[in-house]
């Protein structure tokens, strides 16, 4: 009886780490050795950047200029929505206006009672907007660069409607900033390497691209208006396919913003995803499930390896899943310039499993009526 419980153990074991380096060879690996595509010409497009804004006065104030001088030799023009701020946002905009003629503030004095969280601002933004390229990004974003609108429009042509970017969060000290660094590159290096494998389920507000006949096509948010979140994700979900979407990974095309400070704001900016995610396509909740569940169960099962089996077992299987694992990190990690966390991705790797205990409870919840 013994070596028959040992033996479902160890086919239990061995199933979670097949699955586990499915995901890494036929997905994440995209990401490690991905190649930016060469294309046989380049055009530049005028492009609409839209932000929103509520009450981040000294954010716009930072973060604008930097958006406003970019290096794009073609025309652009930048739609920022002020919703209803209580704080100096609307002087802030007015100033700026006056000095970058490219900058065109849209001011909100009234909520939306039937629409939800951030999607009435963005939708106002995109309906100013006068160019077909759209192009969005958080008033707390910083470009990486000044060629940052210049790469991520590259990434248009006439299949490709769709362009998504990386967001990452600033470096700074202290363990809660690394945490969080590393779940937004765990979260790009899914949604990134889906995209490429012909499965974009989501993107990031803070770093996206669509065109604006595609959001009007769909009719906007219209489908998911009484959820506060989704303006990114669940809008990408719904209108993205292998053929219209592509993926921009240049460094200069990142865009920057400060980690939060403290566990419970980072719960609470959690906690507006989750409660967002579990709308996706059902095939897509299938594939992101049984990775997050096959992850979950290897810590587990790797504990009861080394009470039931010989030690030699278990310990030949966490190395092997770890090396292979690291082959696939470091190189991703590199691209994503997030390099400084590899030296810990294997405990990175164990606080996964406890980020999973931590937030699978949000799922359940219903979402909170706002956006920041």
């Amino acid at each position: 009886m013994q070596i028959y419980w040992s033996l479902i153990l160890l086919i239990a074991l061995l199933s979670v780490v097949v699955i586990q380096l499915f995901y890494y060879l036929f997905f994440f690996s995209r990401i490690a050795f991905y190649k930016k595509p060469k294309k046989k010409s380049s055009r530049q497009h005028a492009v609409s950047v839209v932000i929103c804004a509520r009450d981040e006065a000294q954010q716009l104030a930072e973060n604008m200029p930097v958006v406003l001088q970019q290096n794009y030799p073609s025309t652009y023009e930048v739609i920022a929505v002020d919703d209803n701020s209580y704080d100096d946002s609307k002087y802030v905009l007015e100033h700026l206006s006056k000095i970058f003629k490219q900058l065109r503030p849209v001011t909100l004095k009234q909520e939306a009672r039937l629409i939800q969280g951030k999607k009435f601002p963005l939708s106002m933004g995109i309906k100013e907007a006068k160019y077909e390229l759209l192009l969005l990004t958080d008033a707390d974003c910083m470009p990486a660069s000044p060629q940052w609108i210049q790469l991520m429009q590259d990434g248009f042509s006439d299949q490709k409607d769709i362009v998504l970017g990386y967001g990452p969060y600033q470096k700074e000290s202290g363990l809660l900033n690394k945490l969080i660094r590393f779940e937004t590159f765990h979260t790009a290096l899914q949604y990134l390497s889906f995209a490429k494998a012909g499965i974009p389920y989501m993107g990031v507000g803070r770093n996206l691209a669509y065109k604006r006949d595609l959001f009007f096509k769909h009719k906007g948010f219209a489908a998911h208006n009484q959820i506060p979140g989704g303006d990114d994700d669940l809008f990408i979900n719904r209108i993205a396919n292998r053929k219209n979407t592509t993926i921009v990974m240049d460094a200069d095309a990142f865009t920057y913003s400060p980690a939060k400070k403290s566990w419970s704001a980072w719960r609470a900016q959690k906690a507006r995803h989750y409660t967002t995610s579990k709308y996706y396509k059902k095939g897509h909740l299938f594939l992101l499930g049984l990775y997050s569940f096959s992850h979950f169960l290897f810590y587990p099962l790797l504990v009861a390896a080394f009470f039931f089996l010989p030690f030699w077992i278990p310990i030949s299987i966490y190395s092997g899943r770890l090396l292979f694992q690291g082959l696939i990190y470091y190189p991703s990690m590199s691209k994503l310039k997030e390099k400084d966390l590899f030296w810990m991705y294997s405990l990175l790797d164990l606080w996964q499993w406890f980020y999973y205990l931590l937030f699978s409870r949000m799922l359940m919840r219903a979402p909170k009526n706002n956006w920041k």
